[in-house]
């Protein structure tokens, strides 16, 4: 009885804080099933601790999930260094645009930054905190963790939007997309293509993709020529469209019954990149 007292106390402080607590974890790890162990596991720590000597359960949270992730991505760079093919985010699908505070490219922008850099630019750019407080977390000093954030900012630059696109014009051109490669219209998608484009495809050596980026507009038509015919012989089914960490793209049923979901990044109204991923472990929570 005692224990299912303390089990309910401790759940009462915590559960307001979990959508709060997962943002944080999977902006750090980018797999969702990571971030979900990492939160479950800061809620075994939250009820072993003395709650009444805690002054602030958010602060105190925040940290031991940042801390937890830290140590997380220690193991998790060996696993992205001996991952089959491009690693992508594992995809958060919305109905809705919402103000997307990470999209997909600047979470791959991430992935380029020390673990320390990540946490100090999500915990201070992201989620606001002040560098005090940052310091706190990750164990440096304030001015380190100044220097931490303005290192980051300079390697994710680039992977911010320019402007922001309309909605709904973002979920017409994956529509057309859809459309014209599933029904083999090449013209029509190789006018909805930039002549930079690139194409992204995470398999994680469990479904066939593309070994590498594809990059240029004539590669990857050259890649979606071939995708026609087989889409012509084993046709998938569009699920729905959306916005997938912040991008507007859809969720199809592929011909092997499993499932697959398609971001584009879009620039002066065309297509600039395209990520796709097909690694069957990022995609269980979508079920």
């Amino acid at each position: 009885m005692k224990q299912a007292q303390a089990t309910g106390s401790a759940a009462a402080g915590f559960d307001p804080l979990r959508p709060t607590l997962l943002r944080v974890a999977y902006r750090m790890l980018g797999s969702v099933a990571d971030a979900e162990d990492v939160v479950q596991e800061a809620f075994i720590r939250w009820m072993k601790a003395d709650r009444a000597e805690v002054r602030s359960p958010e602060a105190f949270l925040r940290r031991t999930v940042t801390r937890l992730c830290l140590d997380q991505l220690k193991s998790a760079r060996h696993r992205r260094e001996t991952y089959v093919g491009p690693w992508l985010p594992d995809p958060i699908v919305k109905e809705e645009e919402g103000a997307e505070d990470v999209t997909l490219p600047l979470m791959l922008a991430l992935e380029r930054l020390s673990p320390l850099e990540r946490a100090a630019f999500l915990l201070h750019d992201v989620f606001g905190l002040p560098f005090e407080e940052v310091a706190s977390t990750i164990g440096r000093d304030a001015a380190a963790c100044r220097q931490l954030a303005a290192r980051a900012r300079g390697h994710v630059r680039e992977a911010r939007p320019r402007y922001r696109l309309e909605s709904q014009r973002g979920l017409e051109l994956a529509e057309a997309f859809f459309a014209a490669s599933r029904s083999g219209d090449l013209t029509s998608l190789g006018a909805l293509l930039a002549s930079d484009v690139s194409l992204h495809a995470d398999g994680g050596g469990k479904r066939p993709a593309v070994p590498r980026p594809v990059l240029g507009h004539g590669e990857v038509m050259r890649v979606h020529e071939g995708l026609a015919v087989f889409f012509r012989k084993a046709p998938s089914l569009l699920i729905r469209t959306g916005f997938i960490n912040g991008l507007p793209g859809f969720v199809t049923r592929e011909a092997d019954g499993e499932l697959q979901t398609t971001a584009f990044e879009i620039e002066d109204g065309r297509i600039a990149a395209i990520y796709v991923v097909r690694n069957p472990d990022k995609l269980r929570h979508l079920h």
